[in-house]
């Protein structure tokens, strides 16, 4: 797939995700929902995005269209959920998840996945190596160290094409990454090549985070999905 020139050059800012959170407004109200009975209904899924994390990944894959998702470390399957139903919602696309364990299997319902979602067991420094996908959207959150850390920037990050989206969780659990961490790995790595991102961290971001508070609260999407309440993931689009 080809990012259209508009969606390449958009930075990821506060008020370009503002502008999704009302352009996507229906369609998020109904996957809240969704998702919110998914966690009530199966009290073993660890939920390791929080609010703000999960719904952002959903009006980025709406807003960008990418036909090839590629999502590293699933754990419960909490944000596969949310991947899938951006998918779902834009008619088109698929999602590969690769993972060392498999709980996500039994946490996706087959409506969600049949047709667009490939499990891929095993370290994705193997599964991974050589791949043939031509990347639109990827996600990564998994191992948390800066070895993964400098695999993935030196070997994933090369095959994928600029202009691409990028999440990497567990950056900004205070306000600069912790020291040897994945996140020091990925901002020397993004400051190298002048490249910029977006967090909606607390820690991090105050005033971003409280602005899209805000936001959800006048469109009434302030009740929340679950009661996490740490959001130390970064967006950027791939230099």
């Amino acid at each position: 797939m080809t990012i259209s020139p508009r969606k390449a050059d958009t930075e990821i800012t506060l008020e370009y995700v503002e502008s999704l959170y009302r352009k996507y407004e229906a369609d998020l109200r109904t996957v809240r929902d969704e998702q919110r009975r998914l966690r009530h209904g199966t009290p073993p899924l660890k939920a390791q995005l929080d609010d703000l994390e999960a719904e952002i990944t959903y009006l980025l894959v709406r807003d960008t269209r990418p036909e090839v998702i590629v999502e590293i470390g699933s754990l419960h399957g909490w944000s596969t959920n949310w991947l899938l139903r951006a998918l779902r919602d834009n008619g088109a696309g698929r999602l590969f998840t690769h993972d060392l364990i498999d709980n996500a299997r039994h946490n996706v319902a087959s409506e969600l996945a049949d047709g667009r979602w490939t499990f891929v067991r095993g370290d994705a420094r193997q599964t991974l190596d050589n791949h043939e996908y031509e990347i639109d959207y990827l996600f990564v959150d998994a191992a948390h160290t800066a070895a993964f850390a400098r695999w993935f920037v030196g070997e994933l990050f090369p095959t994928v094409r600029p202009g691409v989206p990028v999440s990497v969780h567990d950056v900004f659990h205070s306000r600069r990454p912790w020291p040897f961490s994945e996140g020091r790995v990925v901002l020397s790595w993004l400051a190298e090549r002048n490249t910029g991102y977006f967090t909606p961290s607390r820690a991090a971001a105050r005033d971003s985070h409280n602005a899209l508070v805000a936001v959800k609260n006048e469109l009434n999407l302030g009740d929340p999905v679950h009661h996490g309440q740490d959001n130390p993931m970064m967006f950027f689009h791939m230099p």
